[in-house]
């Protein structure tokens, strides 16, 4: 070893670090409690609502005011406790990253927060350290580095102090070590070349402040379902001001009543609706180890029509295994290969310390009894001859005289009496399926010559079993998966033809991409951006942040990942599976199912409403209901039946369906075409009612059944509303006890406010008689028994074609 440098003196590095600053990585500030808050009441439709709280207090409707208070105020608290939690959530993994640094200052070697390291610090490196900074080796023995997280390349890099070439590739500049990867094996010395934002992770980082956050799908489909409903209000108030203009009604009846017809139009339940939709979300994909930071990110998934994916660690296991051994003798094969190994295996066998290909190596000896604490008792070392990058391979000669040597076919070979029948054309196969090829032989005595080849070792990260059928499930939902990866090209293609990503025949262009740069995956997805696609991005690395934060939809690895990319992501995966952003992918769309099915029913709701309230204006009737009688509908009876539908499981054919087509409406002609049906029956059957009854029987008594058979008609038809295509005896009665505790409990309440007299007062109504229930009960039912009809008619049409 070359004589230890002296390093800084003490007051130049104090110096450095107050010129250059702290050695860190700028992070964003995490969105402030208030900020979220008040995102919450930001939407179109809020902001509706909260105009209608104020013309409502001022017009002296407290009762009114109060109601539509309370469901923004609650809506706005369940968003933001839902965000904070995931907000401290995230910050909370912070802990899994705080390195320090060995340097040496004035000559002596001593260990400080990475923070104080500064530009021409000399770090020693040994087995298990983070990196601090970016630094030029001095020294390097048998030492390697795992850089996964920022070149992407699984297998650990190979460190020397022989100069790269100027252009040479980040993966490729062995002569270099990087700020936050972490050394596999050996030793070293170096110096640090630069610190903070000016190194290779500052750089990735910075790429993020080109990027610009987007509205998602969801957000965009329901600022048009607002800006839709905004208009028809002022569609409405000026219908109302010239009928009554015309008769001469007076100024304050002809307000009320337009407030009132506005208050029909607007459904108040909405925002909350989505909101819980969206928290019904964040619980089932936490039960898919995806936990979710921002809420409009769940519906945003089950729009994803690509997922681009890292491939180490999210498609493969992230730990290297040997896949196949060649050669005539396993057993003798893979002990020779165990007893030429510096690692350490763990107690439980399943992990270990070291270089990763050695340690897969002692994990396969390990399952065939061959266990490495019996190979040093049995057979002690007597000398080393370490792995060169050079010689490209190691030897340990032992106590009962056998030289073990393990390393590249070629290197081995080199040094072998002669290669086996077959051996070439192993190497070339097992190559061609990416596994890592490692030859083993044995000699005598400490020179490396005259060996006998045992055979191969293909070695490799392993694809996770379940990810094969995650894959085969999003080709069949019509999602493209696209592999980036910092690994070479013959490995990343190899592994997409084990998953199934690549099916025979494909071609690997626009599918895989191998050693990508963060650059290229920023290109990647912006490609599939332009191209109309919602795009789901995964990674690990800080590598991937710049991407992830691009993609519609960021998603990051919270046991593997570092701390820029689950900052910059959407959505964190707690199991670091693919398959789990299948599932939530799953979750999603049935979320968007839910959100859209609920619209549809609340908006046939208000639509029945305001069409009773028109015709009955129009026609110079005294209004059938009251400005409260409006909101008692759309906030309890509609409201409360809605929130029980949006926890509706996702239909069994979600996934077999194709993606959603991005710019496609949330409501298209067939939920339109229900919603303008399912009002004029509704309409028909209250207005209907109210007229029978105002001519035989009185106003008070029009409006209680005109109440009643509306609100019976709406708790009914919620059962309807759980599926558009199957009745709902197909669905399940008892497949959302909720919906079905809550239809029963609120038919209850809504007979009970009828026969109390503060609710007789509150609500301006009267008592029905049992006749009277029996009757609106009855008008209840025939909005439900015509939907389910329509559906048998349409089917049976359907398998008659």
């Amino acid at each position: 070893m070359n004589a230890q440098p002296l390093g800084l003196s003490v007051h130049e590095a104090a110096a450095r670090l107050a010129q250059s600053g702290p050695n860190e990585i700028a992070r964003e500030r995490p969105t402030s409690a208030w900020k979220l808050l008040r995102s919450q009441f930001a939407s179109p439709l809020v902001l509706l609502l909260i105009a209608a709280c104020g013309v409502s207090a001022w017009l002296g409707e407290v009762a009114d005011a109060i109601a539509i208070g309370a469901i923004v105020l609650i809506n706005g608290i369940v968003g933001f406790l839902q965000e904070h939690r995931a907000e401290r959530a995230i910050h909370a993994l912070r802990a899994l990253t705080a390195p320090r640094a060995r340097v040496i200052r004035d000559g002596k070697a001593e260990v400080i927060d990475a923070a104080r390291v500064v530009k021409g610090d000399v770090l020693m490196l040994e087995a298990g350290d983070i990196v601090a900074a970016d630094a030029v080796l001095l020294e390097a023995h048998a030492l390697t580095t795992t850089e996964a997280a920022l070149t992407g390349e699984s297998q650990p890099a190979q460190k020397s102090t022989a100069a790269a070439r100027l252009d040479a590739p980040l993966a490729e500049q062995n002569n270099k070590v990087f700020a936050g990867t972490a050394v596999a094996t050996g030793t070293g010395v170096a110096e640090v070349m630069a610190t903070g934002m000016e190194t290779e992770l500052g750089r990735i980082a910075h790429l993020l402040t080109t990027v610009k956050d987007e509205a998602t799908p969801l957000q965009r489909r329901l600022t048009a379902v607002s800006r839709t409903l905004l208009i028809a209000c002022v569609a409405i108030v000026g219908v109302v001001a010239v009928l009554g203009v015309a008769r001469g009604i007076p100024a304050v009846e002809l307000f009320i009543t337009a407030v009132s017809l506005a208050v029909a139009a607007v459904p108040e339940g909405l925002p909350a609706v989505v909101t819980i939709a969206l928290a019904v979300g964040v619980r089932r994909m936490a039960a898919r180890h995806a936990l979710v930071r921002r809420l409009l990110a769940v519906e945003t998934l089950g729009s994803a029509t690509v997922i681009c994916t890292d491939k180490t660690g999210t498609l493969t296991t992230g730990v290297m295994t040997v896949r196949e051994l060649w050669g005539p003798d396993h057993r003798k094969l893979i002990d020779a290969a165990a007893a030429c190994s510096d690692a350490e295996l763990a107690a439980d066998s399943r992990s270990g310390i070291g270089d990763p290909t050695e340690i897969a190596i002692l994990m396969a000896a390990a399952e065939r009894g061959i266990h490495r604490r019996d190979i040093e008792l049995g057979r002690q070392r007597v000398d080393v001859n370490p792995f060169d990058s050079d010689r490209k391979r190691m030897s340990i000669l032992r106590s009962n005289g056998v030289l073990y040597v393990k390393g590249a076919a070629e290197s081995v070979l080199a040094c072998s009496r002669s290669a086996p029948d077959g051996f070439t054309a192993a190497v070339e196969h097992l190559a061609k399926r990416g596994l890592r090829v490692l030859a083993v032989a044995l000699g005598g005595g400490k020179a490396e010559q005259d060996l006998e080849v045992l055979g191969l070792v293909g070695i490799a990260d392993p694809p996770r079993p379940e990810v094969i059928e995650a894959i085969a499930s999003a080709r069949s939902a019509g999602i493209q998966t696209i592999m980036i990866t910092g690994d070479h090209p013959i490995t990343a293609v190899a592994i997409a033809r084990e998953l199934g990503l690549l099916t025979d025949g494909e071609s690997s262009e626009n599918r895989v991409h191998a050693r990508a740069t963060p650059e290229d995956k920023l290109r990647i997805v912006r490609h599939w951006k332009s191209h109309g696609h919602i795009v789901a991005m995964t990674g690990d690395g800080v590598n991937d942040a710049p991407a992830l934060r691009e993609a519609h939809i960021g998603i990051a690895m919270g046991r593997t990942g570092t701390e820029v990319t689950r900052e910059s992501a959407d959505i964190v995966l707690t199991d670091d599976n693919f398959a789990s952003i299948v599932s939530a992918v799953e979750a999603g769309r049935g979320i968007f199912d839910n959100i859209r099915k609920t619209l549809v029913y609340l908006l046939s709701g208000n639509a029945a409403e305001l069409t009773v309230m028109l015709v009955a204006a129009a026609a110079g009737l005294p209004l059938p209901l009251l400005p409260l009688h409006l909101l008692w509908v759309n906030l309890v009876t509609d409201g409360v039946p809605a929130l029980a539908l949006v926890t509706d499981p996702p239909s069994p054919d979600v996934m077999r369906r194709p993606p959603r087509n991005p710019a496609e409406s949330i409501l298209g002609r067939p939920e339109w075409q229900t919603i303008g049906i399912t009002a004029l029956l509704q309409a028909a059957i209250a207005l209907g009612v109210y007229v029978w009854a105002l001519e035989t029987r009185g106003l008070d008594t029009a409006r209680n059944l005109a109440f009643s058979a509306l609100v019976f008609g709406e708790l009914f038809r919620a059962f309807a509303a759980r599926d558009a295509n199957r009745p709902f005896w197909e669905v399940g009665v008892f497949t959302n006890l909720k919906l079905l505790c809550v239809v029963f409990a609120s038919v209850l309440v809504q007979l009970a406010i009828h026969h109390f007299p503060a609710t007789q007062k509150l609500f301006q109504i009267g008592a029905l008689s049992l006749t009277d229930c029996i009757l609106t009960l009855t008008l209840g039912c025939i909005p439900l028994l015509a939907l389910e009809t329509a559906k048998l008619v349409k089917r049976h049409a359907a398998r008659s074609q």
